[in-house]
């Protein structure tokens, strides 16, 4: 497997720039094309999609993914609200910024970002291809 990443997550579908999004840790596969997070496998999109640049797996769900920015605009340039952050991802984050403490109205902390199985969504890929 790939190195465990900081990256923004935007959830596009049913939403379009004002769905949910997330910082956290990312596992990414040795590719790189695949990512792993909160239990799911999202696959980078050959040629792009309607407004994301991965999809689930598993429902065809579209997310903006990119790594998070120094200037804390890590959002997609039309996507607005706040960010949560994983608990596990704070101190990683304030220290890549430079900061000493997170906007609350900016990031709500959130410890319900579960780990990936990532044996299960690999065989998963493997049989759909």
């Amino acid at each position: 497997m790939g190195q465990n990443k900081l990256y923004c997550l935007e959830l596009k579908s049913g939403h379009g720039d004002t769905g949910p999004a997330w910082i956290s840790h990312v596992q990414a596969s040795k590719s790189g094309r695949t990512l792993y997070f909160n239990g799911r496998a999202l696959k980078r999109l050959v040629g792009g999609g309607i407004s994301g640049n991965y999809y689930c797996l598993e429902t065809n769900d579209e997310y903006w993914v990119s790594g998070v920015k120094k200037n804390g605009q890590d959002r997609h340039w039309a996507g607005s609200g706040p960010v949560m952050i994983d608990s596990r991802a704070v101190a990683d984050y304030l220290k890549y910024r430079g900061i000493d403490r997170l906007d609350p109205t900016q990031h709500t902390v959130v410890t319900d970002i579960k780990e990936t199985d990532i044996s299960r969504l690999g065989d998963l890929e493997n049989k759909t291809l």
